[in-house]
């Protein structure tokens, strides 16, 4: 029997400041990036988060399995895990984060199209299809609407929303691995621990070969790297496990479209990026897509409630 249960005010607070947590990460990659790659800054901080973890699992008398179907599994999520931001730290340095942040967050669409294909029980529902083509039409409009004549920097933006993108299909294959192998089964800590080394030990190499390795230690990058260590990458992802263990995951989802809404809001006001008119349209219908997606089962819940 399923023990978890339904929303209530002090989950809903939590969210909403997990939400705006996810929504200024990348903001924050950006805005130090002039003092340290974002790629560098992703690889230090999975590689400071992991200690914490690996710390926090050593106090519980957890451990890491490199053998057997569970090791497998995750090696395969930290490859993952790292491949995401790989995407992300490189997309950084051609688009605008309010862009990546609103195509990183296409994610859990391309999650409910992989469960729709492996699992019966997991099928779309009619108007989860509405969400779907709302939000493959909203990702059309950011990449095909743009107002102003084609130029190399219009070139780059386009390559780094491309990015974003592929990242967000990264991303959507970590949470399919996780939920259709054994890592499914196991403590949250491990799974995130899996992706953590991952992210350190194929990031720190990549960001030497990409010559993106430098640090100019600033205030705003030691900031940057304690907020995205400390902050994003241990308590953020520790608060967001325990909350699916207690909570309904389809209820939880609802929240989703917060993250990009405020990545968005952030890189206007901290970054003064521009917001054009194309971009807006397009990422209102990706979120609307996404809220359509992620609450069919909230909706089917309520519509059952009433009858």
């Amino acid at each position: 029997m399923d023990m978890r249960q339904a929303l209530d005010a002090r989950a809903m607070g939590i969210m909403v400041v997990l939400c705006l947590i996810w929504g200024l990460q990348q903001v924050v990659l950006k805005a130090a990036a002039p003092d340290i790659s974002p790629l560098m800054q992703i690889a230090l901080r999975s590689g400071v988060a992991a200690v914490l973890v690996g710390l926090l699992m050593a106090r519980r008398g957890e451990r890491l399995e490199w053998r057997g179907g569970t090791g497998r599994a995750g090696l395969l999520v930290g490859f993952l895990f790292a491949l995401e931001f790989l995407l992300v730290g490189e997309g950084l340095r051609f688009t605008t984060a309010s862009h990546l942040v609103v195509l990183l967050y296409t994610a859990p669409i391309f999650v409910a199209l992989g469960l729709h294909w492996k699992l019966p029980a997991e099928r779309l529902a009619a108007l989860q299809w509405v969400g779907v083509a709302l939000a493959f039409g909203g990702i059309a409009v950011t990449f095909l609407g743009r107002e102003q004549p084609a130029s190399q920097e219009l070139a780059t933006m386009l390559f780094g929303d491309f990015l974003a993108l592929l990242a967000s299909i990264a991303w959507a294959a970590t949470t399919l691995a996780v939920r259709l192998t054994p890592l499914a089964r196991e403590p949250a800590t491990k799974t995130l621990l899996y992706q953590l080394i991952g992210g350190f030990v194929l990031l720190t190499p990549a960001a030497f070969a990409l010559g993106e390795a430098g640090f100019n230690p600033t205030p705003l990058a030691w900031g940057s790297l304690l907020f995205h260590s400390l902050v994003v990458s241990f308590a953020s992802y520790l608060a967001w496990f325990w909350l699916l263990r207690h909570y309904l995951a389809s209820r939880l989802g609802v929240f989703s479209f917060l993250a990009p809404l405020f990545g968005v809001a952030f890189g206007v006001w901290l970054l003064g990026e521009p917001l054009e008119p194309n971009f807006l349209a397009g990422a209102l219908l990706v979120m609307s897509g996404i809220v359509l997606v992620s609450s069919w089962g909230w909706l089917k819940a309520r519509l059952a409630g009433t009858r």
